[in-house]
């Protein structure tokens, strides 16, 4: 079954709704159309029924000042555990690695930006089971970008990270955390 096909959930149709009230407030949608696409959304089926009321419609923006930087030269930075995420998060290493992980994390936002500027060191970015990554923005020249079995597509309701920047030598993996029982994700 595609994850398209996949039933929609009040969660779902709440966030579209917001999404299109964002759309009609900054005058991208008249009134006619905020509400037959109200309408189309509220009585969404599958995922594919909300993708389509808003597949032209802009995804939200970041504001300026919700950016975080994280820098570090010969250090590992890591985030883990309880912690509360920024709508966009920059991490900057010249030799150390970044370990973030969002399993557990307080998420307000449906997306998240990850900005990656490491010259010698990799990442490892840790997803709640079902969120999604776009990692196409993000560049290696002797490494290897791995997603394993992570989608790449938005889809309404879950997280959905998108992941940019460069790693001259390191390497990228973005995975859901491993069940084991002596070791953490």
């Amino acid at each position: 079954m595609s994850e398209m096909q996949i039933r929609a959930s009040d969660a779902d149709r709440e966030l579209v709704t917001q999404q299109l009230q964002r759309a009609f407030t900054e005058g991208r949608l008249d009134q006619f159309e905020l509400e037959d696409r109200l309408e189309r959304a509220l009585s969404a089926k599958v995922q594919s029924d909300l993708v389509k009321v808003v597949e032209d419609l802009p995804a939200d923006t970041p504001q300026a000042d919700d950016v975080v930087v994280l820098e570090t030269k010969h250090d590992e930075l890591k985030r883990a555990g309880d912690w509360a995420v920024p709508r966009r998060l920059r991490a900057v290493s010249k030799h150390g690695g970044v370990h973030l992980d969002f399993s557990q994390a307080v998420i307000a936002h449906p997306v998240v930006e990850v900005e990656l500027d490491l010259k010698y060191g990799s990442a490892k970015i840790v997803l709640p089971p079902g969120a999604s990554a776009n990692v196409d923005g993000f560049r290696t020249t002797y490494g290897t970008t791995s997603t394993a079995d992570v989608p790449g597509r938005q889809r309404p309701g879950v997280l959905h990270v998108v992941v940019t920047g460069e790693t001259k030598y390191g390497a990228l993996a973005v995975r859901y955390p491993r069940k084991r029982w002596f070791t953490q994700s």
